[in-house]
């Protein structure tokens, strides 16, 4: 097509360059100008157009960006499909929390002081008992306001013992030191806490130290043995555990009781 004139309009002085995908007409004076971009949309409605070597370096340059962006994006797009596939070769967080019995470092746990790991997706309670805290345990004070001071309670439905046999000592424990507890309150799973100072102001003059549950009041020794007349009905849970090492506590795995 000769787009030198259109219409007996003289064109050579129009001017067409391919911008953004379209033609664009520019000329010397408004009659031509408008001539111009007429015949161009004409010819681009029957496939005639026709662009200059520059139109068709810029179209091949945006070709080649384009043939580039869409191979970044596919082989991004296949590289977030393959983690979560792979990923999903690994155990699950929930899996893990209820298969191998975990290992607790207590070699810097002081005197005095409580360690928190989770185990089966439950809080698990180890505390270094003092002497102090140990003697409180046997005192007339402290054992004639337990529920159930000998650990004694049996399963409601299956009339085993709620607790392991180590649990069934004044100390409810392997080593008189080392308390393990689950930190999960029998009332109605609330997660005490541990309260170990006597007399606490919050708690009365008359309290022992153990661990007092916020939620509605349940009061448990230093062995987690429940007091009388709170809404908890029997004594902190004693887990399934055992020393590997003096300074390494497996829990999970059951003590062998001589």
């Amino acid at each position: 097509m000769d787009f030198r004139s259109w219409n007996g309009v003289d064109l050579r002085y129009a001017v067409n360059r391919w911008n953004e995908g379209g033609f664009v007409a520019e000329a010397t004076n408004p009659l031509l100008e408008d001539a111009a971009a007429a015949c161009f949309r004409k010819a681009a409605a029957r496939g005639e157009i026709w662009m200059s070597s520059e139109a068709e370096q810029v179209d091949e340059g945006r070709r080649h960006f384009l043939l580039v962006a869409t191979t970044v994006t596919g082989l991004a797009g296949a590289g977030m499909t393959a983690v979560p596939f792979l990923a999903s070769w690994r155990p699950s967080a929930r899996a893990q929390a209820l298969g191998a019995p975990v290992d607790v470092d207590i070699s810097r746990l002081e005197p005095g002081a409580i360690v928190k790991v989770v185990w089966r997706g439950q809080a698990i309670y180890i505390v270094h008992r003092t002497p102090e805290m140990v003697a409180t345990l046997s005192s007339s004070q402290v054992i004639d306001n337990l529920r159930d001071p000998d650990s004694e309670a049996l399963d409601a439905s299956s009339q085993k013992p709620l607790q392991p046999a180590y649990a069934k000592n004044a100390t409810r424990s392997l080593k008189p030191e080392y308390l393990v507890l689950i930190g999960v309150c029998t009332h109605l799973g609330c997660a005490p806490l541990n309260r170990f100072e006597p007399k606490d102001p919050e708690l009365g003059a008359s309290w022992p130290g153990g661990f007092y549950c916020p939620c509605h009041g349940s009061r448990f020794d230093l062995a987690g043995r429940v007091f009388k007349d709170v809404p908890a009905p029997t004594n902190l849970k004693v887990p399934p555990y055992r020393f590997v090492t003096d300074s390494v506590v497996q829990i999970g795995a059951d003590a062998e009781v001589v």
